[in-house]
Formats: C-alpha cells, sequence, structure tokens
C-alpha cells in the first residue's frame, strides 16, 4: 500500500466541501441542496462513482468551479468521494444538509484553507484516509485575539 498527500485547488473566494458518498444519485442531491439552500449561490462538484462505468459525474453553473472540482476528482481518484467547491454562500449554510443526504457517508472537511486529500492506494484502487486542512496551531489566543474574533464574527453576520 502506498499513502500519499494530494493537494486540492480551491479557486479564490471560494469554499470546499469534500466528503464521501456512496451511490451516483449524489450528483443530483447535492446540487439540489446548494440551488433549494442558498440561492444565488454558486457551485461546481464532481462525484467520483466507483462501480459500473466509474465515470467522474459533475454538476454545477460555474465553469471554473466544475472544471477545480473536476480537477480535484482526477487527482485523489478514489471512489465515492465528491468535490463540492462553493461562491456565494459559506459551508456553514449547507453542512447539516450535506451531512443528511441519505447517500453522504462522511465531510472530511469544509474549507477555503490550502487543502491535502491523505490518499492510500492499493491493488484494488484508492482510498481517502483523512485530509490536512490549513495549518498547524501557532499559539493560544490572547485577550486581543479573543477580541477581534468576536468582532469578526458579528462583522460577517454570524453572531449578534
Amino acid at each position: 500500500m502506498n499513502l500519499f498527500a494530494v493537494p486540492l485547488q480551491i479557486p479564490p473566494d471560494s469554499n470546499l466541501v469534500f466528503g464521501q458518498s456512496h451511490f451516483v444519485k449524489t450528483a443530483e442531491d447535492l446540487a439540489e441542496i446548494v440551488v433549494t439552500g442558498v440561492p444565488g449561490a454558486h457551485f461546481g462538484l464532481a462525484f467520483c462513482e466507483a462501480s459500473g462505468p466509474c465515470l467522474i459525474r459533475t454538476e454545477g453553473d460555474d465553469a471554473e468551479l466544475v472544471a477545480a472540482a473536476t480537477a480535484n476528482a482526477e487527482a485523489v481518484s478514489a471512489g465515492h468521494v465528491f468535490f463540492l467547491l462553493l461562491r456565494g454562500a459559506f459551508p456553514i449554510n449547507l453542512l447539516n444538509a450535506i451531512k443528511q443526504c441519505p447517500e453522504v457517508c462522511r465531510v472530511f472537511c469544509a474549507s477555503a484553507n490550502p487543502v491535502e486529500a491523505l490518499v492510500a492506494e492499493t491493488e484494488q484502487g484508492r482510498g481517502v484516509m483523512g485530509v490536512v486542512d490549513g495549518c498547524s496551531p501557532r499559539g493560544t489566543e490572547d485577550r486581543a485575539a479573543k477580541a477581534e474574533r468576536r468582532e469578526f464574527l458579528r462583522r460577517i453576520g454570524y453572531k449578534r
């Protein structure tokens, strides 16, 4: 078995939701979640089918995001994983609905940070073992950093 890290593409001003699912219906169901969950959001989705023709299935309304999601699917090349790239919506707006989607088994991460997929490869194929999401901590917040965090959440409308 080989284990390696695959850097994922996240275009500027977008967020990634990276997960594992179990059925080709995932592509249409996740697209419906985005369209009905955050009107006006733009997205690109790629889902790696793991049986039959084993195609990368795509949905979306933003060519750049569809292309980046597809590039991630090609680079990771593991069955039953999906890459949803969002613009004009944050993962927090859709994450519960995504996790409640009957086909979704797990969400590895939801992030705008640099992400690496940790991929294992065997004779059968590839599987995702986990992710590296962003950077390691550089310390613990002090009073000023805590105040800055709280102000930021209120400025962007997530707290009152």
